[in-house]
């Protein structure tokens, strides 16, 4: 009996002591700002390339999903569909596109944002060759939910290369800039106008949709603490 008492408190003890660790958690957030080429380009340049092509392998998943795309896909397979050209190469050329409509924002590229639409290309592309289509519901639904997971995580890393914006993300803080609007309303406006777009000229729309609008927020904020670079410039 006493034995017993004694084992069991050795046992709560125990698991006080473990309790009272700390617990490993990501450091506060930097700030993403573009941070040059030449600083640490063994750190960051893999991160940057990794993440865009896991970004373009995100895409192909969830395209092979058949259960709905983020706005910018659905406007890039609808716009697929109505040409002989590749999904990689409508990225590419979206990609381009965009640009241009920085020049009026006074926006100027950055590393990031060439690697942003070359990579892109050749990793969607090569998704798309790689991954077949789900057949049954379950299986598509575990290709939009690991397409989803991916995407964020995806941009999480690349992002937080800071090598510089994609094209979209310099469209939508450009215009805010320009037009004195939140970034909340300018994202939101481009989305919208880019789903409707994209729907038109028979992108997929669907469930998959509404539930990356919802999650790829949260799923990126949950990774980046853990794949932002932090420069020596940083504020401490």
């Amino acid at each position: 009996m006493n034995q017993t008492i004694t084992d069991r408190f050795e046992r709560d003890r125990q698991r006080t002591h473990e309790s009272d660790r700390p617990r490993r958690t990501p450091r506060p957030l930097p700030p993403l700002t573009y941070v040059g080429l030449t600083e640490s380009p063994l750190r960051r340049l893999p991160q940057l390339f990794a993440g865009l092509a896991l970004y373009g392998f995100s895409l192909a998943l969830m395209i092979r999903s058949s259960l709905g795309l983020s706005p910018w896909t659905v406007l890039n397979e609808g716009l697929m569909q109505r040409t002989s050209l590749s999904f990689g190469t409508i990225t590419a050329l979206v990609g381009i596109a965009v640009l241009l409509l920085w020049i009026p924002l006074r926006q100027r590229p950055k590393f990031g944002t060439v690697a942003n639409i070359l990579v892109l290309a050749v990793a969607s592309d090569l998704g798309l060759a790689l991954i077949p289509d789900g057949r049954s519901l379950p299986s598509r639904l575990a290709l939009l939910l690991a397409g989803i997971a991916l995407n964020g995580l995806s941009i999480a890393v690349y992002v937080g290369a800071r090598f510089g914006p994609g094209p979209r993300d310099g469209l939508m803080t450009g215009t805010s800039a320009a037009t004195g609007r939140s970034i909340r309303a300018i994202r939101t406006a481009i989305e919208i106008t880019v789903l409707v777009a994209g729907w038109l000229l028979g992108g997929s729309v669907g469930a998959g949709t509404v539930l990356y609008a919802l999650a790829i927020g949260p799923v990126t904020q949950l990774f980046l603490p853990w794949f932002a670079y932090r420069s020596a410039t940083d504020p401490r």
